[in-house]
């Protein structure tokens, strides 16, 4: 699977706007074939940063970055951003969350 994490900083004006303005992209985005999930959160460090965890089937994440929808919610982005966002995107095994070895909960 595609596995990728993206921060992005957002205009002050735009921190409590941000997730309404971006949920059109984020409905469409979930419901592409390929995508595993789309997840946001929000920095419990800084308050005008938001985070973005997302994962794709293997082969699917060119259709994701040629939609139309993907152009839309960039133009929609970018005025409110403050700085280019920062993105991991890699290539990992599975399609799916693990359960973790070390802190198990019965």
């Amino acid at each position: 699977m595609i596995l990728i994490v993206v921060k992005y900083r957002v205009k002050p004006e735009a921190k409590d706007t941000f997730l309404d303005a971006v949920a059109d992209f984020t409905a469409a985005t979930r419901a592409e074939p390929g995508n595993l999930w789309f997840e946001w959160s929000r920095s419990v460090e800084r308050d005008d940063e938001f985070v973005l965890i997302e994962a794709f089937k293997d082969g699917t994440g060119e259709a994701h970055v040629n939609s139309d929808h993907f152009r839309a919610g960039l133009e929609t982005m970018k005025p409110l951003l403050a700085e280019t966002p920062q993105i991991v995107s890699r290539q990992v095994e599975g399609e799916g969350w693990d359960r973790m070895g070390e802190l198990q909960v019965d």
